[in-house]
This record gives structure tokens, sequence and C-alpha cells, in this order.
């Protein structure tokens, strides 16, 4: 039987709407690690899905750390509201300390980057999961590494 809890606690995990939650849940027979893959996966479609809507918003982040190693990130959105939202500004944040952790020549490099807080995802999984948190088309726009 699903219960109010598994909701909860899966719905706060992956950031998918209560209702998707029930779905996975019942999909799932009451598995948890199975409806969080099922949830995963519909993310995953739903960004797709969303690929090529236009960008225009976004957020530019500056790191500098040590006085030796600075970044400037650009992640677009549709919309100025998602771009202010919790989630994206976390990305976008956590995208400049992974450039100074680890530095990338080019685009698909750093998306195809193990995240530094949990290298069973890449770059990119962050960035979709955030499309299907918020609903919008997210993409990384230019990024500018200086090292001493």
């Amino acid at each position: 039987m699903i219960n109010s809890a598994d909701i909860t606690k899966l719905r706060n995990e992956t950031g998918a709407g209560v209702m998707d939650c029930k779905k996975a849940l019942e999909e799932a027979q009451g598995d948890f690690n199975r409806a969080q893959k099922i949830i995963k996966e519909k993310g995953l479609i739903k960004a797709q899905k969303r690929e090529g809507r236009e960008t225009k918003a976004g957020r530019i982040e500056a790191y500098v750390h040590n006085n030796r190693v600075g970044v400037l990130v650009e992640l677009r959105s549709e919309t100025d509201f998602v771009a202010n939202s919790e989630p994206f500004k976390e990305l976008v944040r956590d995208m400049a300390l992974q450039l100074v952790a680890m530095p990338a020549e080019n685009s698909e490099e750093f998306l195809d980057q193990p995240y530094i807080k949990d290298d069973s995802k890449n770059i990119k999984d962050l960035i979709n999961e955030l499309i299907s948190k918020v609903g919008e088309n997210v993409v990384l726009g230019t990024f500018y590494r200086i090292e001493l």
C-alpha cells in the first residue's frame, strides 16, 4: 500500500509532483528505488521535450577561489521566474564550483564531467533533473575559467 510518507519522501528526493510520485510508487508496486528510477526516466523524457525551446533568461555566476582561480558560468532558462528560483541558483553555483575544481575545454567536455559532489551523475544529468523540476528548458551558456 502506498502511504503519504513515501510519497513525500519521493517528492523531496526527486522534486517531482505529488501525483507523479504517487503514480510512480503505484507503478513500482511500492518499491521506492524503482519509483525513483521511474521518476528519473520520466524527467529525462520531459527534458527532451523542452530541448528546442528558446532560453532568453538566466543567471551568470562568478566565483573566485583563493584569489587564484576565477570562473564565470552562464546558465540560461526560458523565464526570469525560473532563473530566480532556488534550485536554479543552486545549480549555477554548483556549476561554478565544478569548473574551479575540474577545468573543461568546451561545453561538451563540461557537460560530460562527473559531478564533484556525486560522481554517479554528470553535469548534463543535473541540468535534466532541474528541467524536470522547473518545467522549462535550461541550457548551459558560455563559461570562462582563469587561473594564475
